[in-house]
């Protein structure tokens, strides 16, 4: 009875892990694949763009932010600039982001001269990897992060675990605590054999990384997985703080500067954040408010640190230069430093270029799933049906 009941499950997970990776396989693959390429794109981008990301220093000051801006604009029409990236090292460029368009297209940025703001080139690879982002994240799908391309790759990630449960459970030995049985596959077997050992055994291997990957990866599809995130590793006063709802356009005119109708600058934003931070930081990203508002965000990592996710975060009011808020990576507690990297988790870089390099490599196997789980569902349909079977006798399954 417990034979059949066991063999009764099994059959159903069997079942379920093939429904699931029919149906999901293909984006599966696109995901992964994406994922992969932009595994190393911080260091690809930076040797492609090594020529213009440095200049010679010099003796002069670097310009102030608002001065470079209107230096660089003057006599070309560039669109409304978003973002800059200033650093300490006198030897660094400027890099300057644009906003959006009325199409919705996002001019490419620009690296600039920091004394003179000479326009040095575009960041080579910059529209490629933007592309392969929003294929990685989005498919493609218009509207990006606000059309259905986000719920459906949450959607798949969510179907992801089911298939590694599924195939987790499916694959159990009977001496599980056998290494050789989990890990090593049977090179020696052909055709169904192979495939098989294939896809389970480098499953296995695989398996703990894809649940990492899936795992952080909900955190940019679905605002209630990030939301719960939030409240069980945020103090109490932080998760409540990031959960709260954003402020109605018109009450967040109306409690800025209603009577600001000049575009704000970067200077005085700037020039608090330098009181505050001295020489401690070695580059800082200024981000002007996407809509109503004067309070620039200002995120900063210090010359010691080398992750995306040890970065302190100002907000500063342009107008005033009044520090609003000051969130530093160092009060963080253990659970508020885990989402703040949880991009670098996602990608495997809080390993280090080891990390990526497993994570890619990981990421760049999942067409082989795709491909014995094919050739094994097929391997099955074939076995259940027999060139002549009985008149009369049902036909037994696998």
């Amino acid at each position: 009875m417990a034979a059949r009941l066991g063999h009764t499950i099994k059959a159903a997970l069997l079942q379920v892990h093939s429904i699931a990776g029919l149906a999901l396989a293909l984006v599966l693959a696109v995901i992964a694949l994406t994922g992969a390429v932009m595994s190393f794109e911080d260091e690809i981008v930076d040797h492609l763009n090594d020529g213009i990301m440095h200049v010679a220093p010099r003796q002069a000051p670097a310009l102030m932010p608002d001065e470079l801006v209107a230096r660089l604009k003057a006599g070309q029409d560039l669109g409304k600039v978003s973002a800059v990236t200033l650093s300490s090292d006198p030897a660094a460029t400027v890099r300057v982001r644009f906003a959006r368009d009325e199409q919705g297209t996002r001019p490419t940025s620009l690296y600039v001269d920091p004394y003179d703001a000479r326009v040095l080139g575009a960041p080579r690879g910059e529209e490629f990897f933007a592309t392969v982002r929003r294929l990685h994240r989005w498919l493609l799908i218009p509207g990006d992060a606000k059309g259905w391309g986000r719920q459906i790759t949450g959607f798949v990630a969510l179907g992801l675990i089911v298939m590694l449960v599924s195939g987790l459970l499916l694959r159990w030995p009977r001496r599980a605590r056998s290494v050789k049985m989990w890990l090593k596959p049977n090179l020696g077997l052909s055709g169904r054999g192979l495939h098989r050992s294939l896809h389970a055994v480098i499953g296995t291997w695989v398996l703990p990384v894809y649940l990492v990957m899936t795992l952080t990866g909900l955190w940019y599809a679905f605002d209630w997985y990030k939301d719960g995130v939030v409240w069980l590793l945020s103090r109490p006063e932080v998760s409540a703080a990031k959960m709260q709802p954003k402020m109605p356009a018109k009450a967040s005119r109306a409690a800025g500067h209603p009577e600001q109708a000049q575009p704000i600058g970067f200077d005085q934003a700037w020039t608090t954040f330098q009181r505050e931070e001295g020489g401690r930081f070695s580059r800082a990203l200024l981000t002007l408010p996407a809509g109503p508002g004067t309070v620039i965000r200002i995120r900063s990592w210090a010359k010691d640190m080398t992750l995306e996710a040890a970065r302190d975060e100002f907000r500063i009011d342009a107008v005033t230069g009044q520090l609003v808020s000051a969130e530093r990576y160092v009060d963080k507690t253990f659970g508020e430093k885990t989402i703040a990297a949880i991009y670098d988790i996602h990608r495997g870089a809080i390993l280090g270029w080891p990390g990526k390099l497993v994570f890619m490599i990981a990421a760049g196997l999942m067409p082989l799933f795709l491909v014995t789980g094919i050739l094994l569902y097929l391997s099955r349909r074939k076995l259940r049906r027999p060139a002549q079977p009985p008149i009369g006798q049902l036909v037994p399954g696998e």
